[in-house]
């Protein structure tokens, strides 16, 4: 199956980023390339850029689509979290810019091979984002316990019937492995009232991302690292995030924010004595959204958030 992902925020992403043609610019999520070709076709010969995706497919699809700026692009197949130790195996201490489109890319969720999506029965229960990973979604669902499934769907799900869920696959698997995309879509269906199926959106939507989300880790590496990549910024470098929930959209409004107020003294204190300072600024105070026309031609990019911060020019 050919990798194809449709870039959201493009135009938006590429503007923020202020991209300077003898920079150096990282995108830690790479997917297919479609916002690496547009940083990398404003460098000169002395831009660099790097490309990091823990998914094979991904790297693959995007040193082809990148193939043209050979000269100035590396591509790492590795998780954004490690981003300063790829940068450090290039000789790379800071960089202008940063990308991150948070996430699961179009190639994954239209693939049934990857299990990403509950429109497909027959898809194995896999969500892996990096196959080198042996811990399957199957096995999350077979092995944890109805507390942790319950945690789970609560907290990355949102979804109220959390615990009934829990219930049902946990009652389910005593009789039968729960192998399939379609065998736990209907475990769920079954756990919440007709009433709501029929008026929300699909009922199964919400416990495959908690799943998904639990399985790559995604939200603990993204509240890991962010402040480490605003780090790696120079000065007046920019980072650029992309968001597609409420979870991940808080996580970076909080961090960006910590960033640029992180003085810890009580209000009341006349001078600060906590010795914490600004690494910068938000630059954009409410997140920036996809157009009415973006949404049109893309509706998987309904939900998407673009948040943008600055380093300072003389931050610690």
């Amino acid at each position: 199956m050919e990798f194809k992902h449709k870039s959201v925020l493009l135009e938006e992403t590429t503007k923020y980023l202020n991209i300077r043609p003898d920079g150096i610019y990282v995108d830690g999520t790479l997917g297919g390339g479609g916002h690496a070709y547009e940083v990398c076709r404003r460098l000169s010969g002395d831009g660099k850029f790097i490309g990091i995706d823990q998914d094979g497919d991904a790297v693959g699809a995007a040193a082809k689509k990148l193939s043209e700026f050979e000269g100035r692009v590396r591509i790492a197949r590795s998780n954004y979290c490690q981003m300063r130790q790829v940068l450090e195996g290039y000789g790379i201490s800071q960089v202008d810019g940063i990308v991150l489109d948070l996430g699961v890319s179009s190639y994954q969720l239209d693939d049934p091979k990857r299990g990403f999506t509950y429109r497909d029965g027959d898809a194995p229960l896999d969500m892996r984002m990096d196959d080198r990973q042996e811990f399957t979604a199957k096995d999350l669902v077979n092995t944890y316990s109805e507390m942790e499934l319950y945690r789970v769907i609560r907290d990355y799900g949102e979804d109220k019937f959390a615990k009934n869920i829990a219930k049902h696959i946990v009652a389910a698997r005593k009789q039968k492995e729960i192998g399939t995309a379609g065998e736990l879509t209907e475990l769920i269906k079954a756990a919440i009232p007709a009433k709501v199926r029929m008026n929300g959106g699909h009922p199964a939507k919400r416990t495959f991302q908690a799943i998904r989300i639990e399985l790559n880790g995604e939200l603990d590496v993204l509240q890991g690292s962010l402040k480490d990549m605003i780090g790696m910024l120079k000065p007046e470098g920019r980072i650029c995030v992309i968001t597609f929930h409420s979870l991940e959209d808080r996580i970076v409004k909080n961090i960006f924010r910590d960033c640029e107020n992180p003085c810890t003294c009580p209000k009341d204190f006349p001078v600060c004595i906590c010795g914490k300072t600004s690494l910068g600024k938000a630059v954009t105070r409410k997140p920036v959204l996809p157009s009415e026309e973006e949404m049109e031609e893309n509706p998987r990019a309904k939900s998407a958030k673009l948040r943008v911060f600055e380093r300072g020019k003389s931050s610690g």
